[in-house]
């Protein structure tokens, strides 16, 4: 069976050594680096491929459910808490396992053995569909991914505004659409904005510019922001 390779993530240094140690007991696992914060743990995942992720949810600056989500391609993640509150989300993010502190060995080698299992019958799945249907009056109309700008919240709706200057209104509040477009090419930037990584001609300061439309970053998003545009 493959030797699993992990990252610790997680800002407590009493927990990072707990479960160093639990993984020095386990020939079949390897720990690629120990991290403190989602920031290192970027760097590390820009340098090295890994099979899974020891994640704390509860981190300052960048959560660990904001970490995940920004990744393109993500690896298996168990996510490590004191809080039971996450668990729904957590599972939600198709976590192998969700650990609560204080974690126990037979509990981590339980989660370890199920992310074996995951790694080993994980088949390739079908690539989703390159685009959304948003009703329009009476009709629905097809939107290819490629053709999206960037969203922009509104009331009780979110504009969606195309490549071509066009501006579609999508029924839906931002973050229900934010769950239909794909993580690898849209990414919220403000509490009002999603914008398609693939259409930014420039940014200036707090402002990323589309051509000459300009789209506002959030004080609390800019630091993830730049981390996945690798500008930090």
């Amino acid at each position: 069976m493959k030797k699993l390779s992990c990252l610790i993530v997680d800002d407590e240094p009493i927990a990072r050594s707990i479960l160093e140690t639990y993984i020095e007991r386990l020939p079949e696992i390897a720990l690629i680096k120990s991290c403190r914060n989602a920031n290192e743990a970027y760097e590390a995942l820009y340098e090295h491929v890994v099979d899974l992720i020891f994640l704390d949810i509860k981190m300052p600056v960048i959560t660990g459910i904001e970490f995940f989500r920004s990744l393109p391609n993500p690896p298996l993640v168990i996510f490590t808490t004191a809080y039971s509150s996450y668990a729904v989300e957590g599972f939600e993010l198709n976590s192998v396992d969700y650990l609560m502190k204080p974690i126990t060995f037979e509990r981590f080698n339980q989660a370890v053995r199920r992310a074996q299992e995951r790694l080993v019958s994980h088949q390739p799945e079908l690539d989703p569909p390159p685009y959304i249907f948003l009703r329009q009056d009476t009709r629905l109309l097809k939107v290819n991914f490629d053709e999206i700008s960037y969203v922009q919240a509104e009331r009780d709706f979110c504009s969606v505004y195309l490549c071509n200057g066009k501006r579609l209104l999508a029924g839906m509040h931002l973050k229900i659409l934010e769950e239909r477009l794909p993580a690898k090419r849209f990414m919220r930037v403000h509490r009002s904005y999603i914008i398609n990584l693939d259409k930014i001609t420039s940014i200036k300061g707090n402002v990323i510019e589309f051509g000459t439309t300009e789209v506002p970053i959030g004080n609390s998003y800019r630091e993830l922001v730049f981390k996945v545009l690798r500008l930090s």
